[in-house]
C-alpha cells in the first residue's frame, strides 16, 4: 500500500536532514584533518584518513556509541555511499586526465625507469601472494583462496600517484632525475595495478569460472580498445567543438563540462555492465583525453576543487566507517597486521632499492626512490574498497590492509627529509 503524500515528503525530508548532518560533520572535520596533516608536514590526505578512521566504530562509536548510531546508523547508509561512489568517479576521471604519459617514454634513465617499474611491481606481488595464500583459511575464510591471494598481492603493488606527484612537487624534486624516475615507475605501477585489479574484479564476477572469466576479460579488452580507435577521436571532436565561442577559450565551458559527466557516467556504466566496477569507466574516460591541452587545469579549476573539498572526505569516511581497528583484537591478529604491513612496505623499499643500486644510483638515491614507491595512500583505499565490496577479504584484513595503507604514506615526508640531503638534493625547511 503506498503511503499518503504527506508521510512520503516527511520520511524524504528525515533522510535529507540525516544526510546533511553527516555532511556537516564530514566535511568540516575532512577539512580540520588536512589543515592539521599539513601543519605537521604531512600530506593533506594523511590528516582525512585519520579523521575519516576516527569517525567511525574505531573511535566515535567507541566513545559514544549511541551518538556514532544515532549520526551514521539512524538513516540508510545508501545516500552517502552513492555520494562516495559518484565522488570516486569523478576523482578517477581526473587521475586519468593527470597521467603523463611521456613520462613512459622518455629516453632519459630509461633503464632505471623499466628495473624499479619491474622490481616494484614484482617483488611486493610475489610477496602479497605468499602472504594471501598462507593467511587466507585463517583471516579470509569466507573468499576463495586464490581470489584472495591475488587481491592482496594487487594490493601490495599499488603506488599513490597522485599523493605522490604532490609531494613531490612540495619537495621540488618534480623535475630532478630521480624524480622523473619515480614518478615514470610510479605511473607503470597504477596502469598494471588497474589492469590486475580489473582482471581479479572479472575473476570474482565470473564466480571463479575459468570461461566466464576469461570472456569478461575479452570484452573489457575489447572495451579499452573500442574506446581508444573510436570514442577517443569522438570525444576529442566533441570537446573541441563545444568550447566557448567567446571570452576565455581556455576555460570549461558549461557544454564542455556536461559533455564531460555524460562521457565520465557513461564509461562507469559501461565497466558495471562488464562486471567491472564504475570507478574503471571513470578512470578510461580520463585516460581517453589525457592530452587535450587545458582541460587538466580547466578541470581543477571548475570540479577538482569541490571533488577534494566535498567528495574525498566523503570516501574517506565511508571508508572510516568500514574499518574498525577494534576486530584486531588479539595478539595473533596485531602480528597478522605487522607482517603484512612489514611485508608490503619491505616490497615496495627493497624492491626499489635494489633497482636502483642495480642501475648505477647512490644509496642515498635509492633510498629516496624506496620512501616515494612505497607511498599509497588513496590508491590504496580505492583497491582495498573494492575488494571488500567483491567479498574476497574479511573486515579484518581490510582493516589491516587500511592500517597499511595510511602507515606507508605517513613515513614518506620524514623518510624523505632524511634521505633527500644524503642523495645530493635539498630539502625545504620543517
Amino acid at each position: 500500500m503506498t503511503p499518503p503524500p504527506a508521510l512520503a515528503v516527511h520520511a524524504t525530508e528525515s533522510l535529507l536532514a540525516f544526510v546533511l548532518l553527516q555532511l556537516v560533520i564530514v566535511i568540516a572535520a575532512g577539512r580540520a584533518g588536512g589543515i592539521a596533516a599539513r601543519r605537521v608536514g604531512q600530506s593533506p590526505a594523511v590528516g582525512e584518513i585519520i579523521v575519516g578512521i576516527l569517525l567511525g566504530p574505531s573511535l566515535f562509536g567507541l566513545v559514544a556509541p549511541e551518538t556514532f548510531a544515532f549520526v551514521f546508523r539512524t538513516a540508510p547508509a545508501e545516500p552517502m555511499l552513492i555520494l562516495s561512489q559518484v565522488g570516486l568517479l569523478l576523482l578517477m576521471f581526473q587521475i586519468g586526465l593527470e597521467f603523463d604519459f611521456s613520462h613512459l617514454t622518455d629516453a632519459r634513465h630509461r633503464r632505471s625507469v623499466v628495473a624499479v617499474s619491474v622490481a616494484t611491481l614484482g617483488l611486493p606481488f610475489i610477496l602479497g601472494l605468499a602472504f594471501g595464500w598462507l593467511t587466507a583459511g585463517r583471516l579470509s575464510p569466507q573468499a576463495d583462496p586464490l581470489a584472495s591471494s591475488l587481491f592482496i598481492a594487487t594490493a601490495f603493488s599499488i603506488t599513490a600517484l597522485p599523493i605522490l606527484g604532490r609531494i613531490m612537487i612540495e619537495f621540488d624534486i618534480a623535475r630532478t632525475p630521480l624524480g622523473v624516475i619515480a614518478i615514470s615507475a610510479a605511473a607503470v605501477n597504477d596502469v598494471v595495478g588497474w589492469v590486475l585489479l580489473a582482471a581479479v574484479s572479472a575473476l570474482a564476477a565470473a564466480g571463479f569460472s575459468g570461461s566466464a572469466f576469461a570472456m569478461n576479460l575479452g570484452l573489457l579488452a575489447a572495451f579499452v580498445l573500442a574506446c581508444w580507435v573510436v570514442a577517443r577521436p569522438l570525444a576529442r571532436r566533441a570537446y573541441r567543438a563545444l568550447a566557448p565561442r567567446h571570452g576565455d577559450t581556455s576555460a570549461l565551458g558549461d557544454s564542455q563540462m556536461a559533455m564531460l559527466l555524460v562521457l565520465v557516467f557513461a564509461g562507469g556504466l559501461a565497466t558495471y555492465k562488464l562486471g567491472i566496477f564504475a570507478i574503471f569507466g571513470g578512470f578510461l574516460a580520463g585516460v581517453l583525453l589525457h592530452d587535450e591541452p587545458g582541460l587538466l587545469p580547466g578541470w581543477r579549476a571548475r570540479v577538482g576543487q569541490f571533488v577534494l573539498v566535498f567528495f574525498l572526505p566523503i570516501f574517506f569516511t565511508y571508508t572510516g566507517l568500514r574499518t574498525e581497528v577494534g576486530s584486531l583484537d588479539s595478539p595473533e591478529a596485531w602480528g597478522w597486521c605487522a607482517l603484512l604491513v612489514l611485508l608490503a612496505s619491505a616490497g615496495k623499499l627493497g624492491g626499489a632499492y635494489l633497482a636502483g643500486r642495480w642501475t648505477g644510483l647512490s644509496h642515498g638515491e635509492s633510498c629516496v626512490l624506496g620512501v616515494m614507491m612505497n607511498t599509497r595512500a588513496l590508491m590504496e583505499l580505492v583497491v582495498i574498497n573494492v575488494g571488500h565490496d567483491l567479498g574476497v577479504i574479511s573486515s579484518q584484513v581490510f582493516t589491516m590492509l587500511v592500517i597499511m595503507a595510511l602507515a606507508s604514506t605517513v613515513v614518506t615526508t620524514p623518510g624523505l627529509r632524511r634521505w633527500l640531503p644524503r642523495a645530493g638534493l635539498a630539502r625545504p625547511p620543517a
